[in-house]
């Protein structure tokens, strides 16, 4: 290019180069002869340059702090596992809005917060629940013991008014006879009918080694330690014992009431 500073010679519509001389249109860009740019002339827009081939798109990433706080949440009824859903919710969500579409999981992390949650407002109630069943069921198994023992007692006397009544007899070891109904010629209606069953509060009740003047009574809890603890039994001499055991041992070894 020249040194010198191009000058524009105008001649009506049209301009000669002030390079080589050649006269172009006032509109002319360039000059036809030599190809000089005219000075004020707007330069020729650069071609576009290829560039590589666009790759797939990338798919978002699953946030791992939204995984932990679904299985934390699976495992809320642990205390710790709780905060642990409630805390990594929290982030995950927090970190997945900020991320621009690159994280995904978001309505994993919504599943943990709410496990966790629910896991948090279950913790006081099982608390509770483990002091207060102890108690009912210890409350229950002393009831059905109470019971248990009263109806020994009462068959006690069942027995002894029956042996009265029915002397050629003597003691009985079917309950049914002593009740008032079950088809018996000899029911003599000294027990109701719910502990002529053999069942009666969680005790299974049993007359065995009936003989005239003979017999032996026994209540079993039907689940031991939950209906009740102790085995009862008593015989003709009417003194209630106690065992833990079963009813053969309450019958050798038990202990008076």
């Amino acid at each position: 290019m020249s040194a010198n500073p191009i000058r524009w010679l105008t001649v009506a519509d049209q301009m000669y180069c002030s390079k080589c001389g050649t006269l172009n249109t006032d509109s002319s860009q360039f000059c036809s002869a030599c190809g000089q740019t005219f000075s004020g002339a707007p330069s020729p827009a650069p071609l576009p340059t290829a560039t590589g081939t666009p790759g797939p798109p990338a798919f978002p990433e699953t946030s791992g702090k939204a995984i932990a706080s679904l299985v934390c949440g699976l495992l809320s009824l642990i205390f710790p596992a709780a905060i642990a859903a409630i805390v990594l919710g929290h982030i995950s969500r927090s970190e997945i809005r900020k991320s621009g579409g690159r994280l995904q999981g978001e309505g994993m992390a919504l599943v943990g917060l709410i496990l966790g949650y629910l896991g948090i407002s279950l913790i006081p109630i099982l608390i509770v629940a483990a002091i207060v069943i102890p108690n009912l069921l210890r409350a229950r198994i002393a009831a059905n013991e109470s019971s248990a023992v009263g109806a020994i007692r009462t068959l006690n006397s069942a027995e002894a008014s029956y042996a009265n009544t029915y002397s050629k007899v003597g003691r009985t070891c079917n309950l049914r006879d002593l009740a008032g109904a079950g088809g018996s010629p000899t029911a003599a209606g000294l027990i109701d009918d719910s502990l002529a069953s053999g069942e009666l509060h969680g005790y299974v009740f049993h007359l065995d080694g009936c003989a005239e003047r003979v017999f032996l009574v026994t209540a079993v809890p039907r689940v031991r330690n939950q209906t009740g603890v102790r085995t009862f039994c008593s015989n003709e001499d009417g003194v209630v014992r106690a065992s833990i055991g079963s009813a053969e041992d309450c019958a050798e070894d038990g202990q008076p009431l």
